[in-house]
């Protein structure tokens, strides 16, 4: 029975494996920028293949949404940084320039955005121009799930965000902060 477990566990990894790179493939010719291979589960690129630069390894798991809204810029809208985890249902959203760095944590349910629309009264929420700024995650920080993290924001390397956490200013390096918004509880040293 074991040894069966072990045959089923073993097909299950290998066919898991040939869809991963499948989607490398598949990504590529559509001109997502992959720096080599990225370990990839069911994700959703909708539109604007050629705004996302992803650095190798890296590894995005199933549900991930890759957003890119706008006309084309000179340098990539959404970018992820080797040996990042984007863990599941988590949104990436931008216009203008969104960075993830190397080494990075991300867990399930986040959302991540540069942009919002404007607050004019007179006008309708969709109607309302868009207002970018961009967002920078620095390198080695684990946002844990449930994470926002809002336009304009910087978290600096090695940051913890707690789960459930709305990142509305910019976090310093080695800093724990959690809450709505997000506040520095202490730091890591």
């Amino acid at each position: 029975m074991k040894l069966i477990r072990a045959g089923i566990s073993t097909i299950h990894r290998v066919t898991e494996g040939y869809k991963s790179r499948w989607r490398n493939l598949y990504y590529k010719v559509r001109g997502v920028n992959l720096n080599g291979y990225v370990w990839m589960r069911k994700i959703e690129i909708p539109r604007n293949f050629e705004d996302i630069e992803i650095e190798s390894p890296c590894a995005i798991d199933r549900g991930v949404i890759l957003l890119c809204s706008g006309e084309p810029l000179p340098h990539p809208k959404i970018y992820i940084g080797a040996n990042t985890y984007i863990n599941r249902n988590t949104f990436l959203d931008a216009i203008l320039s969104l960075t993830i760095g190397k080494n990075c944590a991300v867990g399930p349910n986040c959302y991540i955005t540069d942009h919002d629309h404007g607050h004019d009264s007179q006008l309708p929420p969709l109607n309302q121009p868009m207002l970018a700024k961009p967002t920078q995650i620095g390198n080695c920080v684990w946002l844990g799930a449930n994470v926002t993290v809002l336009k304009g924001v910087t978290i600096g390397d090695r940051t913890i965000v707690g789960a459930g956490s709305v990142v509305t200013h910019e976090l310093p390096a080695d800093a724990v902060a959690v809450g709505v918004p997000a506040r520095v509880l202490k730091y890591r040293n």
